[in-house]
């Protein structure tokens, strides 16, 4: 279908809402932790898991539900992720207990993981071949703005009524959503196969096994986390039905451009974190403040994200995945300007780095993992690509608050927030940083790369 046909900016709309809640909660609810920390009495461990439990889920799930979608229908599965994100957003807004709110968090992470491989896998197959390229670019960069929105939606929410509202807010959305999925949206599906629940197993034990050795910094649980992500790998190579086929990675492209993601999206994961406790914790901002002060990204990815997806067409990968994450790295280090005495400047203007850093380098991010993989396999690549992003952002958010000394019951006090702020932001920097080199060192573009943005439409029934 044409992108600029009614069914198209549906379809468009569908995939967009559905993800961009996805992001959105990976942001908004970095900015009510303070809040639930003094309703929940969470401590520091709590709010870790408030994110963690989510990233867990979603981490180990999306790598099931893109095979899922090829193998059942992408949009059957999309709608069901929808769903369940709906009414664990439920549970969430009423939960009693850090525990309970944990333990629903972890619930809608399941539901993310169902729906995010679908959104792009239904545009990738459903939109005409001369629209593909544009269409990839506003998805990237519409449910990006959706993320970057978090920090002011939930700000105000959080202001104005309560964190709990930040998980109400869903519903209407997961509603007009799977309305708007049913009436415009084309079944599709792509290789058939069983289903390695097994090996889903395996990654859901031996992340939540890193992420809690890492938080609490001991050794037995991260080295009992290792050993188990070398059995996943193993039994992997070993059966006939993998949820990762181990036979991608032979392609140079598509690892470098997973191993550039986990650099790039723990480093993004790991610096938001901070950065919104840090305005509220030492700065002094309140949540509606703080939400408006990290608006310029939001701005930049609306107005830009479609031209650096048509940008991405013409250079190719490797230029915008260099300068976007160096752009980005330089926008973590400005932003070590933000303490107890930061001026709105010293806000505003390394949210304009980060932003343009980001809009060069999502659109041709995506449209690559995609071209590096056999036409059949897409969804299967979008999952292990997305699998990459959130495990990073799950190890980053565990692993750089002890690394950069904030602990303890006093975590949230200037005097001990403050110094381990600046060392999470160089921490991220760093990445941000190898990961522009990577880039430049290894990423070439990939043998389908004009297929992907000019394909004709396949696999719709």
């Amino acid at each position: 279908m044409k992108l600029a046909s009614a069914e198209g900016r549906w379809l468009i709309a569908a995939t967009v809402g559905a993800s961009g809640m996805a992001f959105l909660d990976g942001s908004i609810v970095s900015l009510a932790l303070p809040d639930v920390d003094r309703d929940l009495d969470a401590g520091l461990s709590g709010l870790q898991w408030t994110v963690n439990a989510y990233m867990l889920t979603l981490s180990s799930f999306v790598l099931v539900a893109g095979s899922l979608g090829d193998r059942l229908g992408r949009r059957r599965i999309f709608n069901v992720g929808v769903a369940w994100f709906g009414v664990a957003s439920i549970l969430c807004a009423v939960a009693p207990s850090i525990e309970m709110l944990v333990a629903a968090r972890a619930l809608q992470g399941i539901g993310a993981a169902l729906l995010t491989p679908g959104s792009l896998a239904i545009i990738s197959t459903s939109i005409d071949k001369a629209d593909r390229g544009r269409a990839i670019g506003l998805w990237a960069g519409l449910s990006g703005v959706a993320g970057a929105a978090g920090p002011l939606m939930g700000g105000w929410l959080v202001d104005q009524i309560s964190w709990r509202a930040i998980f109400w807010i869903n519903v209407p959305l997961v509603v007009a959503t799977i309305a708007i999925s049913l009436r415009y949206v084309p079944e599709t599906k792509g290789a058939q196969g069983r289903i390695d629940f097994g090996g889903a197993g395996l990654t859901v034990v031996s992340l939540a096994f890193l992420t809690y050795g890492l938080a609490v910094e001991e050794w037995m649980p991260t080295v009992a986390g290792l050993l188990l992500l070398i059995a996943f790998v193993l039994h992997q190579w070993r059966t006939p039905h993998a949820l990762v086929p181990i036979s991608l990675f032979a392609d140079r492209v598509f690892t470098a451009l997973n191993i550039c993601t986990f650099a790039i999206y723990g480093a993004l994961s790991g610096g938001l974190f901070l950065l919104v406790l840090q305005l509220q914790y030492v700065t002094g901002y309140s949540p509606l403040e703080a939400g408006l002060a990290t608006l310029p990204p939001t701005i930049l990815l609306l107005l830009f994200s479609g031209r650096a997806g048509a940008l991405g067409e013409r250079l190719g990968p490797r230029l915008p995945m260099t300068v976007g994450p160096l752009i980005a790295s330089a926008s973590m280090l400005l932003y070590l300007r933000v303490d107890a005495d930061a001026s709105i400047v010293d806000v505003i203007v390394p949210g304009i780095v980060f932003g343009i850093g980001l809009t060069i380098l999502v659109a041709p991010l995506t449209t690559s993992v995609l071209a590096s993989a056999p036409a059949d396999q897409t969804g299967i690549a979008s999952g292990i690509n997305n699998a990459v992003a959130r495990t990073a952002a799950l190890l980053a958010v565990a692993a750089i608050p002890p690394l950069a000394g904030i602990a303890g019951a006093d975590f949230a006090s200037p005097e001990v927030f403050s110094p381990g702020y600046r060392t999470g932001m160089m921490i991220c920097a760093g990445m941000l940083a190898a990961a522009g080199v990577f880039a430049a060192l290894m990423i070439q573009k990939p043998k389908r790369f004009e297929e992907v943005l000019h394909a004709p439409e396949q696999d719709v029934v």
